[in-house]
């Protein structure tokens, strides 16, 4: 009869692969943090053919389909847009505003928005989406 007791093999999980993977997930969800942008405010745009980026000092203006104006993340009533605008215009030398309209908006909204444009000597893009 034995009685010793045998020796038996350790239990080992090997983790190496594991870190690895972890590794490249956080890579992952850094690098798509960086890309999207959460200050925009989601509007479904017109289409156009020609399209093209901007360049130097931007500030984006929305108006969503229930008429409320966004001035760079803050909502901003209709009557306190120019002041608003001016203010950024003073920080800066070459000011573009980006337009983004909601399609069900009326033109009416958007001419008004451009007259301050107008008015104040600044550049203005409609911001569209890409036509399929």
């Amino acid at each position: 009869m034995n009685l010793r007791r045998r020796k038996r093999a350790g239990a080992e999980v090997h983790t190496s692969a594991m870190n690895d993977i972890m590794f490249f997930l956080l890579l992952f969800f850094l690098i798509a943090s960086t890309i999207t942008n959460p200050n925009v405010v989601k509007l479904l745009l017109p289409r156009s053919d020609s399209g093209q980026s901007v360049s130097k000092k931007t500030i984006t203006v929305s108006i969503s389909k229930d008429l409320e104006y966004v001035v760079d993340k803050q909502t901003v009533p209709v009557d306190q847009l120019m002041p608003t605008i001016q203010r950024f215009q003073g920080s800066a030398q070459e000011l573009t505003i980006v337009l983004y309209v909601d399609r069900t908006v009326a033109i009416e909204n958007v001419v008004n928005v451009m007259d301050i444009a107008n008015k104040l000597k600044i550049k203005l893009v409609l911001a569209t989406e890409p036509k399929n």
